[in-house]
């Protein structure tokens, strides 16, 4: 789909001092762990500080790739094989990892990214996502997933997915509209949510569709 094929090249963007940077996300999601909330947009510069970010994604097996195929990864690896020590944070505007003492932020592409955890009796609070540390209830099961613009009524989305092995389903949306999606399992079973890819605050993380 046109809308899905855009992308932007991605350039490693400079983080401020540590002590500004180690904003605990625990208030605002349950399955991330502390990580970086990047506050700035300056080019990055030569010098350790890049030397180091540059060594982030080499040692996780990330080197050469931009945000949108970090995400596409680390979303679809099983739950096994995640990189252990990594928080990898969805945000409306940025990537951003951090192993606890490198930081690195990597801008979005044009579309806004959301992972969606569909569940039958458990569930969490969630807002920000982390590839690497959320895990939903439903893993590896198929759902037909729609998603349409209440302001248009046109329907931008209808497919059948499996959820990853961390129980999310993961979708890049275009940015600067508000969306309905429904989800649908196998027995029949439905739920749906507003989606808002606006927002400078937009949830990239949705744990509240209870199929029923």
């Amino acid at each position: 789909m046109p809308f899905l094929t855009r992308s932007i090249r991605a350039r490693r963007v400079a983080l401020p001092a540590l002590g500004a940077l180690l904003v605990s996300l625990l208030a605002l999601t349950a399955c991330a762990a502390p990580a970086p909330a990047p506050a700035s947009s300056r080019p990055d510069t030569a010098g350790p500080s890049s030397q180091a970010q540059g060594a982030l994604l080499v040692d996780h097996g990330l080197d050469g790739l931009d945000a949108r195929q970090i995400v596409d990864r680390l979303d679809a690896m099983p739950v096994a094989d995640r990189p252990a020590g990594l928080i990898a944070s969805v945000r409306p505007d940025v990537l951003a990892l951090s192993d606890g003492e490198r930081e690195l932020a990597l801008p979005m592409p044009e579309e806004f990214y959301v992972s969606i955890a569909p569940y039958r009796s458990q569930t969490h609070d969630c807002v920000f996502h982390s590839l690497t540390s959320c895990v939903g209830e439903l893993g590896n099961e198929e759902f037909r997933v729609v998603v349409s613009e209440p302001a248009t009524g046109a329907t931008v989305l209808d497919e059948t997915r499996t959820s990853f092995d961390n129980g999310f389903i993961g979708l890049w949306l275009p940015r600067g509209t508000r969306f309905e999606v429904r989800i649908t399992d196998a027995a029949g079973a439905t739920a749906a949510a507003a989606l808002d890819t606006a927002a400078l605050d937009a949830a990239s993380c949705i744990t509240t569709m209870r199929l029923g």
